[in-house]
């Protein structure tokens, strides 16, 4: 028997969804978790579009793969799931993430994350170390990422 569980936030972008895609899809995200949040994020198959394998290392601890499960530019959602080691050395079957960016404004979006996952049921006390505090961090830090560069574009006009 699994256990299912999911949980989600969203937060509030002062910056227009495009921009704020630039940075969720693909690969762009390691501008901003390497090196504050990943020592490494390395793409060992593919091009870092939808089907790739990203091999990421955290700045302790031991490095897991991730899989690029779907990447929709048109609508602006970036899904992935963990395919070897992190969670799944902790008996979870399916740990996976959902970015989505939602237009609201000329300069604003709302970004949402999604985590979803099963865990064996003699494992689901691991439940607990399912956090959603790492995505809001990285969602402020691309807000500041984003404002800070649209600074510096209007000072090089």
């Amino acid at each position: 028997m699994k256990t299912f569980g999911s949980v989600s936030t969203e937060m509030e972008i002062q910056s227009s969804a495009r921009e704020a895609w630039a940075l969720y899809g693909a690969v762009g995200l390691t501008v901003i978790t390497v090196p504050k949040y990943l020592a490494a994020v390395d793409i060992v198959e593919g091009d870092g579009g939808e089907g790739s394998i990203a091999k990421l290392t955290p700045l302790s601890g031991s490095p897991y793969y991730e899989k690029f499960t779907k990447v929709d530019d048109k609508h602006m959602v970036k899904e992935t799931e963990i395919t070897e080691g992190a969670f799944l050395d902790l008996g979870f079957t399916l740990y996976r993430i959902r970015f989505e960016n939602i237009p609201t404004g000329k300069h604003s979006c709302i970004t949402r994350t999604t985590i979803e996952w099963e865990v064996k049921e003699e494992y689901v006390s691991n439940s607990t170390r399912v956090s959603i505090l790492p995505s809001i961090n990285i969602a402020n830090d691309i807000e500041a990422y984003l404002l800070a560069n649209e600074k510096k574009d209007e000072d090089c006009n």
